[in-house]
Order: structure tokens, then sequence, then C-alpha cells
């Protein structure tokens, strides 16, 4: 399992810098920016060690048109 950035900080790893995971691992969000479940989703994310952004993560309240 990877470590988790929130894992590293715990243990003083100041510099931790996750491998790079191809966005086909794991999955986008149709969350609104800010929202709670946008930020749960990030939470999320973070405490598996992921990356906290991806390229298909909704944008806009337009983006939900474009489903």
């Amino acid at each position: 399992m990877r470590q988790s950035v929130l894992k590293a900080i715990r243990e003083g790893e100041w510099d931790f810098e996750p491998e790079p995971l191809k966005e086909e691992m794991f999955d986008s969000t149709p969350a609104l920016p800010g929202s709670n479940e946008k930020v749960k989703a990030l939470a999320k994310r973070a405490s598996e060690g992921l990356p906290l952004w991806h390229s298909e993560d909704r944008q806009t309240i337009d983006d939900l048109d474009a489903e």
C-alpha cells in the first residue's frame, strides 16, 4: 500500500512526494468544488495516498450538462 501524505506528515517526513499514479487508477468526482462532498472526496484521496486532483473532476456547475 502506498504511504499517504498524512502518514508522512505524522512521521515528520515533510518532503514526501507520492509516486505518480495514472488517472485511470482512481476515480474522478462529480462533486462541485467547495462542496462538502468534494472535500470528503479529497480527504479520502489524501488518506489513501492518491493524488488530490483528477483532470475529469467537476470544475463548474455547467460540467453537469456534459455528463
